[in-house]
């Protein structure tokens, strides 16, 4: 009766040692994504990034943490072929835009989250692009192994100012807007 009483003792401290463990989860790059999609007044074009690494923190089945690098030289366009598409990935890639030859990586940190309930979290987060980092928030939803987010981004606060009307006067239908959009899924 006593080794029975001892035995439930010690499986009870590691129960509870184990309950305060975080979990850090690597992301699977060939299946987690960025989609990307960028706007003008006459229209708009989309496209991907992938990811170079990065990882989710659980602890109590809980995000508590993550960091994400994208790899800019994979950013590719989708919704053109040929010579469209080859220009326009070289112009996204050129110092005009993203400057990849000196800004090969982007990085998101998380710094705060918050629970929203239904497995949705508020994340604040720093986001570098350019070497320039700023704050961001947007929601995360995680669904078993699978987590998405939908950021909006000015790229002009990242020195991305090429075709911005809040730069520029008199740029009429060749005006690009200054916000793009980031639908990102990871899966872990």
């Amino acid at each position: 009766m006593r080794n029975l009483k001892s035995v439930s003792i010690i499986l009870l401290v590691l129960f509870s040692f184990n309950q305060g463990i975080s979990q850090t989860y690597k992301i699977d790059v060939s299946k987690s994504i960025i989609n990307w999609e960028g706007k003008k007044i006459t229209g708009q074009h989309e496209g991907t990034i992938n990811f170079k690494d990065g990882y989710l923190v659980f602890k109590d089945k809980k995000v508590t943490g993550g960091s994400f690098t994208a790899d800019m030289k994979t950013l590719s366009n989708t919704d053109q072929t040929g010579s469209s598409k080859s220009k326009l990935e070289g112009h996204l890639r050129s110092e005009d835009f993203f400057n990849i030859d000196n800004y090969p990586t982007s990085t998101l940190v998380f710094k705060s989250i918050a629970s929203k309930g239904n497995n949705t979290y508020l994340i604040n987060a720093d986001l570098t692009i350019k070497g320039i980092t700023n704050s961001i928030q947007f929601d995360l939803v995680v669904n078993g192994k699978k987590a998405t987010a939908e950021l909006t981004i000015n790229r002009t606060k990242y020195d991305i100012k090429y075709g911005s009307g809040s730069y520029f006067d008199d740029l009429g239908d060749k005006t690009i807007y200054d916000d793009f959009d980031l639908n990102v899924t990871l899966v872990y």
